[in-house]
């Protein structure tokens, strides 16, 4: 079986790897080629072009990147037209690979998409899009599929790799020993991975640990650095406070989280990640003005939760403080009031421990095995 993959950024790039190797051990002379990162190499794939082409975040680059990007796109079309793979798999990047999908779907190639766009968020008009381009969806949450099978598009919920991954139950105390942590509570701070995001959130995150530490002089607060460049901006937050115990680390977020009672961040995927590892949370989230009021007044937004644990558990468990709400008052007296009521944490514990149950369905076994059913069809 011949597969033809295109990932985007590192993280489909993981995924790509992982559905290569599984695909492999039922197929093993399977072979694999496209857009692929250094773990997709790895696992056996040819490279045609580095997944990084498609890493494109802000508002100029972009569109400095678009020319590039189309000619990328006609030559993979007709690449796989003139020599069709048994199935192509668009990982994550729906913006190009929704297009690359309809065309080749429209010359015979089997297509599927592996992570569900957020069309269940906001833009659900994207929907009809998803429905002309791909022959399966391949969901990592299970609400996912339901949304798509509405809209009678065939979809499979594989579990989501984080929940497979992550270990379960961590080792508080050698979480601790490791980021060389002695106070009797830790807060771990999270204010976003993007540069536009952290400029918001971390001299609020900083105000409230301040406010915190105010109360709970005890409190010791560790925040990973996915970046020297977002390092530097929340250490000159730092600088300007009086914190006298607020470590910085550079990545390691699991372990950072780990070792926390109580996690302070920013919406996004960490958020997932805290529940899987079984840690309370306070979540924060600051747009641009003027995107907040285009969202706000034409109501795009279709969800009642920013953060994924919210979205997935009966009720929600996770405070949410978005937009003005971010305030450093909001944020630290939500923190208190966990570290202040054990019996409440123990109880969002129990949650995340039936959540992390109904996500850990071996995210690169199933996906492998819908890949190559869609591919024998």
């Amino acid at each position: 079986m011949r597969v033809a993959l295109v990932a985007g950024e590192a993280s489909g790039d993981l995924l790509g790897a992982g559905l290569i190797q599984a695909i492999r051990a039922s197929i093993p002379g399977a072979t694999f080629e496209g857009v692929a990162g250094p773990a997709m190499v790895d696992a056996g794939c040819e490279r045609i072009e580095n997944a990084q082409v498609l890493a494109v975040m802000g508002l100029i680059e972009p569109l400095a990147r678009i020319p590039k990007l189309l000619r990328l796109r006609r030559s993979l079309v007709r690449r796989w037209t003139e020599d069709p793979p048994d199935v192509f798999v668009g990982i994550d990047a729906p913006d190009f690979n929704l297009g690359l999908e309809t065309r080749l779907k429209s010359v015979g190639v089997r297509t599927v998409h592996y992570v569900c766009p957020s069309v269940w968020a906001w833009r659900q008009g994207r929907v009809t899009k998803i429905a002309g381009a791909v022959d399966k969806v391949l969901c990592l949450l299970p609400f996912e599929r339901s949304f798509l099978m509405e809209h009678e598009i065939d979809a499979e919920f594989v579990g989501h790799p984080m929940a497979d991954n992550l270990p379960e139950g961590p080792d508080v105390d050698v979480a601790r020993q490791a980021q060389g942590l002695s106070a009797k509570q830790v807060v771990a701070v999270l204010p976003g991975s993007r540069m536009s995001e952290v400029s918001r959130l971390a001299p609020v995150f900083v105000k409230a640990a301040a406010m915190i530490e105010a109360g709970y002089p005890d409190v010791e607060f560790i925040a990973p650095m996915v970046s020297s460049e977002i390092r530097q901006t929340v250490q000159v937050c730092l600088d300007r406070s009086h914190i006298r115990r607020f470590t910085l680390v550079d990545g390691d977020a699991e372990s950072a989280i780990s070792a926390a009672d109580v996690v302070m961040l920013a919406s996004g995927t960490a958020a997932l990640q805290a529940a899987l590892l079984g840690k309370p949370m306070v979540v924060a989230y600051r747009l641009a003005g003027l995107t907040y009021t285009i969202l706000q007044a034409f109501k795009l937004v279709k969800v009642p939760y920013v953060s994924l644990p919210n979205l997935l558990t009966e009720e929600p468990l996770v405070p949410e403080f978005i937009q003005s709400e971010a305030t450093a008052e909001n944020l630290s007296q939500a923190v208190i009031d966990l570290l202040e009521h054990p019996e409440r944490c123990v109880a969002i514990r129990a949650a995340f421990d039936s959540l992390r149950s109904d996500l850990a369905r071996d995210a690169d076994v199933c996906a492998a095995a819908a890949v190559i059913e869609t591919a024998c069809r």
